[in-house]
């Protein structure tokens, strides 16, 4: 008997190979799978494109979003949303309740993982107070204080920032006094090292399935668009043991940091949700997507903690969607 199952990815914006990612997976385990996405400009997405259907819906910060959402997921019979952007994740993990009332999974952590995670000042004072490796951080304000106790340069980036915009290296102190007046910034030391993402997925039970860095060898945007795995097992570890110690992390995750030539760790940021470099880590072999699946429909996981493919290397190139429009352009 055939298995049925509809997706739907929330933001589907750029993200096409996590559709592809999904079919795959699909197609391996024998799962009629419609793939669905929901954009607030779905005309300018390139993944609508790829995907069975797309519905225009509003930004997840309209009020009418989880309304709007969950009667369409409703109304398509939606199984599983995957939500994709920062900014969405508080709005899905706070409704969360009303979708499952309605038998719709959404494959996010929970509200306390979601407030750690979308803040970096509480990402910083979590990853102290238990004991993990991280940068110095303080408000502008503190460095101002104590000018003396920090060395230049230093980093300052917006506690809730995304994609790292706002993000700027600040090399001297009078530079800082003229952000001095710009609200929710904070400031962190420079981390030694090269820099990587860990993706990791935990499954419901909060066990962390699978842990696979990556080299940040570039990015544009704030997504890698240069990147290498590597079995670091310190730093596959710690990730772990991270995840797992967080009070409510479900689903695809990603951890970032620094890795220093003498081996030290330093933890900066944690995301939750599928990180923008995940397609390296699915190319590898880390089958998250497929993983998933079979946790839906109660299959025996083929998940493997390290079974994966080291010194991969992705080199991003831009590519294009081409639509024929008629009447007016946006």
């Amino acid at each position: 008997m055939a298995r049925h199952f509809t997706l739907l990815i929330s933001s589907v914006g750029r993200r096409g190979q996590l559709v592809e990612c999904f079919r795959q997976a699909g197609t391996e385990l024998g799962i009629e799978l419609l793939v669905l996405g929901a954009d607030a400009e779905p005309d300018l997405a390139p993944a609508s494109r790829l995907v069975d259907r797309c519905f225009r819906v509003p930004r997840c910060s309209d009020p009418q979003f989880t309304q709007e959402l969950l009667a369409l997921s409703k109304h398509e019979h939606v199984d599983l949303i995957v939500p994709t952007i920062d900014p969405e994740l508080p709005v899905y993990a706070r409704h969360r309740p009303l979708f499952e009332a309605d038998g719709i999974e959404v494959l996010i952590s929970g509200p306390q993982t979601i407030d750690i995670a979308s803040d970096k000042l509480l990402t910083n004072r979590w990853l102290v107070q238990h004991g993990y490796p991280t940068v110095r951080q303080a408000t502008v304000d503190e460095v101002l204080r104590n000018r003396a106790a920090w060395e230049f340069p230093v980093i300052v980036k917006p506690r809730c920032g995304s994609a790292s915009v706002g993000v700027r290296f600040v090399n001297e102190a009078a530079t800082l006094q003229l952000l001095a007046a710009e609200p929710g910034l904070v400031v962190e030391s420079v981390a030694c090292g090269v820099e990587h993402t860990t993706n990791v997925l935990v499954n419901s039970s909060r066990k962390c399935l699978c842990a696979v860095p990556h080299q940040r060898l570039e990015t544009r945007g704030g997504e890698v668009s240069k990147g290498r795995t590597v079995k670091n097992r310190r730093l596959m570890e710690l990730v772990r043991s991270v995840v797992e110690a967080l009070p409510d992390a479900y689903g695809p995750l990603n951890v970032q940091g620094f890795v220093a030539k003498n081996g030290e760790i330093q933890l900066t940021e944690i995301n939750a949700r599928f990180g923008g470099g995940f397609p390296l880590a699915a190319q590898a072999g880390a089958n998250f997507c497929r993983w998933i699946l079979e946790d839906a429909f109660d299959l025996p996981s083929t998940a493997a903690f390290s079974d994966w493919k080291e010194h991969l290397l992705m080199l991003r190139f831009d590519n294009a969607v081409f639509i024929e429009q008629r009447g007016e352009v946006i």
